[in-house]
Parts: structure tokens; sequence; C-alpha cells
């Protein structure tokens, strides 16, 4: 089982220049992206496919230069660090709902589209309040896989029918990635409130 180590810490302050710096324009530019995504559910055919896989590729890019400037710059802000977990869940959230929306996602595959979104939903509730107490959990290896997991198997998703007249098989690569994306959600995420209760009763134990 993996561990969380929950550490006390005095976090850097903020950079309290500009609001408009380019990572918050990324992340701003992100939920735009989510938007504009949701609209291809209106279009027809092939092209609606591959429109969503390309603006959710571009959305996951400035999800990982939004956070590399951010720190290479020292523009870590308030606003960036409100947005940029809202921008990440709304760009998953989106994807899920698009794809069970055309029913890629169908049957037993829901199963951990459910997973998947009531993990984004539940652990966000516990970091709030573990950020108002001033704890902090680490990001584990295998939560970073599980990410990666997840947005690949989306991709596959998302490309669907238009997807397999490219690449054979690709809704079963897809829903694959999806199980075991869930999977690891589980488990780091059980992993993830364990941490957080044994905070909460460490507390009350005082």
């Amino acid at each position: 089982m993996i561990s969380f180590r929950i550490t006390v810490r005095h976090t850097h302050q903020p950079y309290a220049g500009a609001i408009l710096t380019l990572p918050n324009i990324l992340t701003l530019g992100r939920i735009l992206l989510v938007v504009a995504m949701v609209g291809t559910y209106y279009m027809k055919g092939d092209s609606a496919r591959w429109l969503a896989v390309g603006i959710f590729a571009v959305a996951g890019i400035t999800d990982f230069f939004d956070g590399y400037l951010a720190r290479a710059w020292a523009q870590q802000s308030r606003l960036g660090q409100m947005l940029d977990p809202i921008a990440d869940k709304l760009l998953v959230a989106a994807a899920l709902i698009l794809i069970t929306a055309w029913h890629t996602a169908s049957g037993l595959t829901v199963i951990p589209v459910v997973v998947i979104l009531s993990r984004e939903i539940l652990v966000s509730g516990l970091r709030e309040f573990l950020a108002n107490a001033s704890v902090s959990v680490p990001v584990t290896l295998l939560a970073k896989w599980k990410t990666t997991m997840q947005m690949l198997a989306l991709g596959f998703l998302l490309a669907g029918p238009a997807g397999e007249k490219v690449i054979p098989h690709t809704v079963l690569i897809g829903e694959a990635g999806l199980w075991i994306a869930a999977i690891l959600t589980f488990y780091t995420g059980y992993d993830y409130f364990r941490a957080g209760f044994r905070h909460i009763l460490d507390e009350n134990g005082r």
C-alpha cells in the first residue's frame, strides 16, 4: 500500500505582480477550450471527433506549460492556484460526459466514468479542507501514472469510431485504459482519504 506523508508547511508568498500573467492566461484559455470541446457534440461526422481530440490535446499541453512557466518564472499566484485545479477537473469531466453522450462509453464502461468523476469531486473537497489546515499531501508517482493513463484513454475514446478508421480497436484500447485509470483512481483515492482522515483523527486526539 502506498503511504502518503502529511506535512504542515509554510507556503511561499504568491506572486504579487499582474494577474494576467502568461501562466494564468493559459489556464483561462484551457477553460475556454473545455467549452469549445463540448461544442463539438453538436457537430456531425468524424470531423467532430477529431476536433474534440485536437482541443483535448491542446488543453492537456497548456496544463503542463501553465504550471511549468509559473514555477520557472516565479509567477505562482492566488488566481492560478484557484483556477488550475478547476480547469483540470472541468477538462476531465467534460471529456467523460462527452464520450458518454456520444455513447462511446456505454454499458459497463460507465462504471469507470462514475468512479473517476466521483474521485475528482471528493478529492477536491478533501484538498480544500486540508489546504485550510495548511496540510500538504504530496502527489505520488502512481497518481501521475493514473493521470497519464486517464488522459490517453480519454483521447482514444474521444476519437471513437473515427479513430477506428486509423487505428483498429481504438475504442477497445480507450475502454481498457479507462478501466486501468479507474482502478488506479480508486487505489490512490483510498490512500488519499486515509491520509486525510488520519490527520483529522490526530487533530481530534490532541
